[in-house]
């Protein structure tokens, strides 16, 4: 009975920025749950892994949108639902990093990291969301960071991005849980992908970082694809309003 909780066959996905990293990880783990992934990226680099998922058995397709663009936020969401007829699950995974010391930090770098960060994931749950209160139900899983809850070093427009990322998660669960849509965050830890390869390519910092993970080692994309399919899964029906923090134990040192 219990391992039925993480069945997601039926289901329909929208993961963001699945290209690589977290978020084709998640994919993947939500089509190995049984789920139908409409896998989007900028470009064309969500195909790989959409053609992944179709080898699984699962049905799938490539979405292209720059989520700088608020019209290409919107023609995201249709091109979805015209190819799967509804919108069962949302994760919010794109998003950008630019570093830079507060005094030199750009104006057109702000202005971009809260658009993607930020806004988008907002603009997309407002929109998908409006769909799942209409079908009954639905899960919507937005990715933060650890710098909803630190502010991180050199990335002021990043750690206040990931903030607002929480708080808005927060803010949709209260209006949404009596409907049946869900509204949680993943905070992932120092993980492996193309945000951190600045990191982990200056030893100094990789090894202060190191020493602070209790786990003793950079996260996987893998370990978020977990916490996102129980989010997702009816085993997480009564979890809402939570950030989650997957993170090697950082924030209990």
């Amino acid at each position: 009975m219990a391992l039925n909780w993480f069945n997601l066959e039926g289901k329909v996905a929208l993961v963001t920025g699945s290209g690589t990293g977290i978020g084709a990880a998640i994919s993947k783990g939500l089509a190995a749950s049984g789920a139908d992934v409409a896998c989007h990226d900028i470009k064309d680099f969500a195909r790989g892994t959409s053609e992944e998922i179709r080898a699984m058995g699962r049905r799938s397709i490539p979405l292209s949108a720059d989520l700088s663009k608020r019209a290409a936020q919107d023609g995201l969401v249709a091109e979805a639902v015209k190819e799967f007829g509804r919108i069962d699950i949302l994760v919010n995974n794109a998003g950008m990093i630019r570093r830079a010391p507060a005094v030199d930090y750009s104006d057109e770098d702000w202005d971009l990291l809260l658009e993607v960060n930020l806004s988008a994931p907002f603009r997309l749950s407002r929109r998908v969301g409006k769909l799942m209160l209409e079908q009954g139900g639905g899960r919507i899983v937005n990715i933060a960071s650890l710098l909803a809850f630190q502010g991180g070093i050199l990335v002021p427009a990043y750690a206040a991005s990931k903030g607002g990322v929480a708080q808005f998660t927060k803010a949709l669960a209260n209006e949404w849980a009596a409907k049946n849509v869900n509204v949680n965050a993943i905070a992932p830890g120092y993980i492996a992908t193309n945000n951190t390869a600045a990191l982990r390519a200056d030893e100094d910092r990789s090894r202060q970082i190191l020493e602070r993970i209790p786990a003793g080692r950079w996260g996987q994309a893998d370990d978020i694809a977990g916490a996102a399919v129980f989010l997702c899964s009816e085993a997480a029906r009564y979890v809402t309003g939570h950030v989650l923090v997957v993170d090697g134990g950082w924030m209990a040192r």
